[in-house]
């Protein structure tokens, strides 16, 4: 599986974020961008839904979602905690 042309750096998150095995990261990714499992390796499909969803890409086509934009959006579609996220939004408040 891929990095960010697919859906390899949404996997690796749900590994290190709520330490699941594979299959459990890649059901789990599934299931949040309400794909199938075949479809998270698709880059075709996963380009469009990274565009949708503001999930960052490597050509991006909106530069809103680049960067900690993207790392935002993910955090909000994969329902974890992102450090530097975490940290900007702190420095955002105040």
């Amino acid at each position: 599986m891929g990095g960010i042309r697919t859906a390899g750096d949404l996997v690796a998150w749900m590994q290190l974020t709520r330490k699941m095995k594979i299959d459990q990261a890649k059901a789990y990714v599934a299931q949040k961008l309400n794909l199938n499992i075949s479809d998270l390796t698709d880059e075709a499909i996963m380009a469009k839904v990274r565009t949708e969803e503001g999930l960052g890409s490597v050509i991006p086509d909106h530069v809103e979602y680049m960067g900690i934009a993207a790392k935002r959006k993910i955090a909000k579609v994969l329902d974890i905690s992102i450090h530097s996220v975490d940290l900007y939004e702190k420095h955002l408040r105040g």
